[in-house]
């Protein structure tokens, strides 16, 4: 078995496709930060799209959620696991997104997983986007469902689908804003749809919550934060900058979930530090909505000054001509100082690899020039770039 394990590091190596899930070096165990000479990398690759995650009250909020609760909830939620603060943060996700009730998951994986299959089995058909995140993939298998993949943003082909279907119940399973391509579902008519043929719209907001709809998501910027048959997921780690994930619908539903869901049931509840850190997060997300504002500006500029189109979120993705080539770009970039993601098969459902700019609310306009000048000095290598010439002249001025 060692030799099998061996032969794939090989494969992968080969392919350009090794992963890693060690600490940038000159990263300290005391801090977690980067304590080397020139100074911390420019980060453009993580999801802490509004830039909570050290924010001093939500730092605050954790360290007293310690002091009242301790450091684990030391039990599933149905047993004696369920603690004040957990009541709170679905209280707050539900203020946030006008959500009539939600459930919190020990991640945004679980959320997804415990919804799909509660909702799904035999006679229930499950209708995914080919574009929707692993986690709804490996529920949309364990549902124990028949399932149809539609092409990516195909509402012509949902809606189809959805009219032939023979089965008596039915979920269309969608992103409001993707992760790889940065696109948006067209939720509006999505909802039409499930509305005329009787079918629930699952719409995971892993990247629409803090981003969308002045930081309360797609779901409630389309005006469906009411709909009875509208489901949402979200991640609590990316705008929130905590940990978790919840399941937001009908109070129905919530029960439903809390009954027959095996990833809320069989599973510890959520650390009251990140319970209690992503509750303030919602509080300000709701009552700051210049956050959501600036986070938007920054990647209007970062698209202006790096000469591609904006996506409608937070990520901005940079086609690349294969694997090697994002991989390389990405390394190279890391050590002229600035962190970048880099997206390769099999994590992208269209085959391509890119590059992933996270453009978050935090980020200085001068670091925005710099990330580009350092995009511009990798990109001119690559066949058919347009960043070079895009920050030339930026280039110049330095």
């Amino acid at each position: 078995m060692e030799q099998w394990l061996h032969s794939r590091a090989f494969v992968r190596e080969r392919r350009g496709l090794v992963r890693t899930a060690d600490a940038p070096a000159g990263t300290t165990l005391e801090s977690g930060r980067h304590e080397v000479s020139s100074g911390p990398p420019l980060d453009l690759a993580a999801n802490d799209y509004l830039g909570l995650s050290r924010d001093p009250r939500v730092t605050a909020a954790a360290i007293d959620a310690v002091a009242h609760h301790g450091c684990g909830a030391r039990a599933s939620r149905v047993v004696n696991g369920t603690l004040a603060v957990h009541n709170y943060l679905e209280e707050q996700l539900c203020l946030l997104t006008a959500a009539q009730s939600a459930l919190v998951f020990s991640s945004g994986y679980l959320a997804n997983l415990g919804v799909l299959t509660s909702l799904g089995g035999p006679g229930t058909l499950l209708i995914l986007d080919s574009h929707v995140h692993a986690s709804l993939l490996d529920a949309a298998r364990l549902a124990r469902s028949p399932v149809v993949m539609v092409a990516h943003g195909d509402t012509a082909e949902v809606g189809a689908v959805l009219a032939a279907r023979t089965q008596p119940r039915a979920v269309v399973v969608v992103e409001s804003l993707y992760s790889v391509l940065g696109d948006a579902a067209d939720l509006n008519e999505l909802a039409v749809l499930c509305a005329r043929h009787d079918a629930w719209l699952l719409v995971d907001e892993a990247h629409g919550i803090g981003v969308a709809g002045a930081g309360r998501g797609a779901v409630y910027e389309a005006g469906l934060g009411h709909a009875s048959h509208v489901v949402r997921t979200v991640t609590l780690s990316k705008a929130l900058g905590s940990q978790g994930g919840a399941v937001l619908g009908s109070a129905t539903l919530r029960e439903h979930l809390v009954n027959t869901s095996r990833t809320f049931i069989f599973d510890t509840a959520l650390a009251p530090a990140a319970a209690g850190a992503a509750a303030k997060a919602a509080q300000i997300i709701l009552a700051e909505p210049a956050l959501a504002q600036q986070l938007h500006s920054n990647a209007t500029t970062l698209a202006r000054l790096c000469g591609f189109a904006r996506s409608p979120g937070a990520v901005q993705s940079v086609p690349m001509p294969s694997a090697e080539d994002a991989l390389q770009a990405a390394q190279t970039l890391r050590t002229a100082g600035l962190l970048v993601g880099c997206f390769r098969p099999p994590s992208v459902p269209d085959g391509v690899s890119r590059l992933r700019l996270t453009a978050r609310a935090d980020l200085m306009a001068y670091e925005l020039e710099h990330a580009a000048v350092l995009l511009g000095r990798v990109m001119p290598a690559l066949p058919d770039s347009s960043l070079g010439s895009a920050v030339a002249e930026l280039d110049k001025e330095k």
